[in-house]
């Protein structure tokens, strides 16, 4: 039965790295490989449980003959609820950010970003969306930064073609930034849960590659564009089914929601519990402000229908459930061995983590950047070793970990299917691969290969 759900999930991320051409929605089949992958595995349970947890199987049976139905029960309980409760505490972690930012945006807390871009010099333009979406990213969700710097992008750049140019730098700077932190990107965001890298150390490690990786292209990105940019301006006081609040209201809500995703790190430290519950603590803090300052509008009927955020919908769900399926799709292959007989095959042919690194890059250029840092990630478990040299690499913050974050994240940035940010701006502005890989991804390129470079030199 192995080979069979190798070969379900390899034509699953065949169609993940081909969605562009097939139009078929990655997050269908991620969750797809998921589920099937784990009816299959039970399908053939006893195989599995023998091979891989006759110790604990037995405990679990105590005495009692062993039947099809307990073998079930015993996946279902021992080895199932494991994988889910990893992947959720992902899901639940991204709901929380998301929840956040749209509660932010719908109260006008971002709106001093369009400020900042009252100006027609093309270059400004582009390094204050590049700086703002860059810092906005290290502290949110890149996908859900990427969404709403484009729609901001959107009113303002009324030339199709400067909104590709546009959009492409604010995807480069997304990816960069979400690189930077454990909380700005679903890669890095499971290699602190895992207790592989911690929050700290991972960032300063990362912040001179991921600036390379983010400047450099950008520098570049601005030669395309001319000297004057024209620029479209609508003022909109008062949007009826979000808010009107007042200035210190906004800067009250943009303190405890941006600051209170900064103190999860400690929070988590202190409690050591997952950090996703200090994403809802934040939250939940962030929502009973919104309901007190807006409660006046509540009765209004255009209030009522936005009581529930529009991130709840379909639309920006799908990512979560993306970082789910892939999740249970990486354990059903735990599970059954195979992961654990490639890496050693893997490690016989590949002894260098640098070069590991390096094929992660190119994969991540094709195949999505998340599933890529997965499938890395599952090749080896964090070793509690820090004085033999082969192993100190897969030790916590050792550099293998940093080069998963950094390569899957960024060489994302080449080709714009790599990444779901790169997605969102091909579907929003309908770029094609080879224009955004003649006009930028050679840049990109340029940039990542800078930026390992300089992670190989500090880390």
């Amino acid at each position: 039965m192995t080979p069979i759900i190798v070969s379900i999930l390899a034509v699953c991320l065949l169609l993940i790295a081909t969605e562009s051409k097939t139009n078929v929605n990655k997050a269908a089949v991620a969750i797809f490989a998921g589920t099937v992958g784990w009816v299959l595995y039970v399908g053939y349970g006893t195989d599995f449980v023998m091979s891989r947890h006759a110790t604990d199987y037995v405990s679990f049976l105590d005495g009692a003959e062993s039947t099809g139905i307990l073998v079930k029960e015993f996946i279902a309980r021992h080895v199932f609820l494991k994988h889910v409760g990893h992947a959720s505490e992902i899901v639940l972690f991204l709901l929380a950010t998301m929840t956040i930012v749209e509660i932010l945006n719908n109260n006008g807390c971002f709106d001093f970003i369009s400020q900042l871009l009252k100006t027609r010099s093309s270059k400004k333009i582009l390094w204050r969306l590049a700086i703002v979406t860059f810092i906005i990213s290290a502290n949110l969700d890149n996908l859900t930064t990427t969404v709403m710097m484009l729609t901001i992008m959107h009113k303002i750049i009324p030339n199709r073609r400067y909104r590709m140019i546009y959009g492409s730098a604010i995807v480069l700077a997304a990816n960069c930034g979400g690189a930077l932190t454990v909380i700005g990107d679903p890669m890095g965001l499971v290699l602190w849960s895992q207790g592989a890298v911690t929050p700290t150390n991972y960032s300063l490690s990362l912040l001179i590659p991921c600036l390379i990786a983010w400047a450099l292209p950008t520098y570049w990105v601005g030669r395309m564009l001319p000297e004057r940019m024209q620029t479209e301006w609508i003022v909109m006081p008062y949007r009826g089914d979000d808010t009107n609040l007042n200035v210190r209201q906004r800067l009250l809500m943009l303190f405890i929601g941006i600051g209170g995703l900064w103190f999860i790190p400690s929070f988590s430290n202190i409690t050591r519990l997952s950090p996703f519950l200090g994403a809802l603590c934040v939250l939940s803090v962030l929502w009973v402000v919104n309901e007190l300052f807006n409660h006046r509008l509540m009765n209004e009927e255009q209030m009522i229908q936005r009581r529930t955020p529009r991130v709840l919908q379909y639309g920006v769900l799908q990512m979560m459930l993306f970082v789910m399926g892939i999740m249970l799709a990486v354990g059903v292959l735990q599970e059954t061995g195979f992961l654990q007989r490639f890496t050693l095959l893997l490690d016989q042919g590949v002894q260098n983590v640098w070069m590991l690194g390096a094929v992660s890059a190119l994969v991540s250029t094709i195949l999505d950047n998340f599933a890529t840092g997965m499938g890395m990630l599952s090749l080896h478990a964090v070793q509690d070793v820090h004085t033999t040299a082969s192993l100190s690499a897969f030790a916590q913050d050792g550099e293998y970990w940093k080069i998963v974050g950094y390569t899957s994240a960024v060489a994302g940035n080449i080709l714009a299917i790599g990444s779901m940010s790169g997605l969102a701006l091909i579907k929003a502005e309908r770029i094609r691969v080879v224009w955004y890989l003649r006009n930028i991804g050679w840049k990109a390129l340029v940039g990542t290969m800078l930026g390992y470079l300089a992670l190989y030199i500090f880390v």
